[in-house]
């Protein structure tokens, strides 16, 4: 414990004494004036905070003082009721209060506390009650704002936290604040009911114990019962005030005096007119112009003197941005940015734009977040962030998507309908517009939500638009995935599995491999759309061959090998049954002798007649499994699997090539198709 924390132990065990044991008036007057101190402290500190986690600990501070004050009343009223004196500061209150007229005194009392009760508790309550509920609402949605921020790199992990830490925060502030606030509303209740009872209780004691006519009784108890109560009052009135103003607070860099003075006089000319009708006013009404034309007079000279303050800001705000835009467009840098080109760009045209609004209901943002955390989680690589704009030169409802600055896919949206996509059966009885779905190329209708259910019923897989782009973008997105696999990128992965594996990254780099060789190894996998997410197998892997070769398509082969439960699971029915298209001997035979060795690499070179025979004889081969609805999977030994892909790839880049050495040894193969050349 250290000397700051006796303070705070030492008031809250005076609370407690004070409920048990009789304080002198003189030490009463102490404890009210430092009761009038702290709320005053509160309230001071409340109007200079800019965000309400700067005094979390209010609303335990609101308890204790609320309990304070309620000590308080209970020593005073022990004291009033027993000898009749509670001290100088309540007499010295109730005296000027009062003024001579219990009754009047007693009025403002009543007053005083319907103000506080009805007005600023009520208020402080209802505000307490929708900041906590909106506060909680709005927790999933910043915290997948947070998530995005740091999977796009734009925030570390320390700054995730931190943020995180505020979210949470401000959800357990507002939830105490609720509850809170609730103290203050008992306060203000219990404040009426004390003072009603030491005002009965004392003309009781007075006539029956200690001798007074009921008149003498009256006044010596209703000046005390009254004084005992705006002492407890002031500073419960000064408290809920601090209550509400920090539950009220918007975002805002300054205090609140610093809100108010800017904002309420933001608009000079306003003051013009508000002086203008208090100087009519005592025109044209019996109200005395000795009050009205001074009061008119000063807010004029007042929107006067803000004018002249301002204007020259405003002109020299306006010169000032000038000046910088001409020097900006001067400069060499202004030419040097419109060199940037964004890694991911979807554009749409102005029909689309209710796909992005989300004041119009639109998500894309949202889904844009999503299929970035969802790559993420299936091939093992942070997207970067995708630019969202709308471009006029584009059609209404067209779309595109580009990867670094080229167009990699286009499309057309009918927000109003929907996509029905055919169960494989010519159905014309739905009615709708043919169209091709962007994603897999199959046959399609738009349809208007009146066949929705029909369309259903008939077979029809029916998608809204914003599916059909969000499903778009993914695909796009995993083709091209190994385009967006750059070296800092690249860089970034392996930072990353440094924190965890620090001696195996070591192993494999700068030495025997460059961040260049890991960045072409991962984006060979991810060409084949094999996840890298698992990078310690992938290091372990490439620290163990990465010293014998530094050939980065051997590497990924070794890789892919190591990976081979991966790929298996990927590909194989319920991880058991694995259906496949082999290579024939004469077509391995055909293509390993095709392999030319130089000092730059190896590469396939066959000729024109027999890779046209093989190609053929895959495409029939893939032709005859998607007619009855299979995935075509070509199966070779290691030796070829390379180059029967590099092959193939061009022409039939959906088909994956598998060597044997990437199959478990539990799963069972099915040859469903050869290939081979005559």
């Amino acid at each position: 414990m250290k000397a700051r924390d006796f303070p705070v132990i030492i008031g809250v065990l005076l609370i407690i004494v004070m409920l048990i044991i009789p304080f002198p008036p003189l030490l009463l007057d102490i404890l009210i004036m430092i009761n009038l101190s702290l709320a005053l402290i509160v309230l001071l500190t409340s109007m200079n905070m800019t965000e309400p986690l700067q005094l979390s600990v209010f609303p335990s501070l609101l308890l204790i003082l609320t309990l304070f004050r309620l000590g308080l009343n209970v020593s005073t009223t022990r004291s009033i009721l027993s000898t009749g004196d509670a001290g100088n500061v309540v007499h010295t209150f109730g005296n000027f209060v009062i003024g001579g007229n219990e009754l009047v005194g007693l009025v403002v009392f009543i007053i005083l506390v319907i103000i506080q009760f009805m007005v600023i508790t009520k208020g402080s309550e209802r505000v307490s009650e929708v900041a906590a509920r909106f506060t909680l609402d709005a927790m999933p949605g910043k915290q997948m704002a947070i998530d995005a921020d740091l999977n796009a790199g734009l925030i570390s992990e320390k700054q995730a936290t931190e943020r995180r830490e505020k979210i949470s925060g401000e959800a357990d502030f507002y939830g105490a604040m609720d509850g809170a606030s609730k103290f203050v509303k008992g306060d203000a209740i219990a404040g009426i009911i004390i003072t009603m009872i030491n005002i009965i209780f004392g003309i009781i004691i007075g006539v029956v114990q200690m001798g007074m006519t009921i008149g003498d009784a009256s006044s010596t108890f209703m000046v005390l019962s009254i004084g005992d109560g705006l002492v407890s009052q002031l500073p419960a009135l000064m408290i809920s005030t601090a209550t509400g103003i920090i539950v009220t607070r918007a975002a805002s860099k300054g205090n609140l005096s610093q809100d108010i003075t800017t904002q309420l006089f933001a608009f000079p000319k306003m003051l013009y007119v508000a002086g203008a009708t208090i100087i009519l006013l005592g025109i044209v009404t019996p109200l005395s112009d000795l009050l009205t034309l001074p009061i008119g007079g000063f807010m004029i000279f007042g929107g006067y003197m803000l004018g002249r303050v301002k204007e020259p800001g405003e002109n020299e705000l306006e010169e000032l941005e000038e000046q910088i835009e001409t020097d900006e467009m001067k400069s060499p840098e202004s030419v040097v940015n419109l060199l940037n080109v964004d890694p991911i760009e979807f554009e749409f045209g102005y029909g689309l734009i209710p796909l992005a609004d989300t004041n119009q209901g639109g998500d894309l943002l949202d889904r844009v977040v999503m299929i970035r955390r969802q790559l993420a989680i299936e091939l093992g690589i942070v997207i970067p962030v995708v630019r969202i704009r709308d471009n006029i030169q584009l059609q209404p409802n067209e779309y595109r998507l580009k990867i670094k600055g080229n167009e990699v896919a286009k499309g057309e949206l009918l927000l109003d309908h929907y996509l029905a996509m055919s169960p494989g059966m010519d159905e014309d009885s739905v009615e709708g517009i043919d169209t091709i779905e962007p994603s897999f190329g199959l046959p399609a209708k738009w349809i208007t939500d009146k066949v929705k259910e029909q369309a259903e019923m008939f077979g029809y897989t029916v998608v809204d638009p914003p599916s059909v782009v969000s499903t778009h973008i993914t695909e796009i997105l995993k083709s091209n995935a190994h385009e967006l696999l750059g070296r800092q990128e690249t860089k970034q992965l392996v930072d990353h599995i440094k924190e965890s594996y620090p001696i195996l990254v070591e192993e494999v780099t700068p030495n025997p491999l460059s961040i260049g060789d890991v960045q072409k190894v991962l984006g060979k996998l991810l060409r084949e759309k094999v996840s890298i997410r698992n990078l310690p197998v992938i290091f372990e892997t490439l620290a163990d061959y990465g010293k014998m070769s530094t050939d980065t398509d051997l590497l990924t082969e070794y890789v892919r090998q190591a990976l081979a439960r991966q790929i298996t699971s990927q590909f194989a029915i319920e991880g058991e049954v694995l259906r496949v298209v082999t290579l024939s001997g004469r077509v391995e035979k055909a293509i390993a002798e095709g392999v030319q060795q130089t000092e730059h690499g190896n590469y396939l070179s066959l000729d024109p007649t027999v890779s046209q025979n093989i190609i053929q004889s895959v495409a029939s081969q893939v032709e005859q499994l998607s007619l009855q609805e299979q995935q075509s999977i070509l199966l070779c030994s290691p030796a070829v699997r390379m180059y029967a892909k590099q092959l193939i790839e061009r022409y039939l880049p959906n088909v994956p090539v598998l060597s044997y050495n990437e199959l478990e040894a539990n799963v069972e193969v099915q040859s469903v198709g050869v290939v081979n050349i005559e």
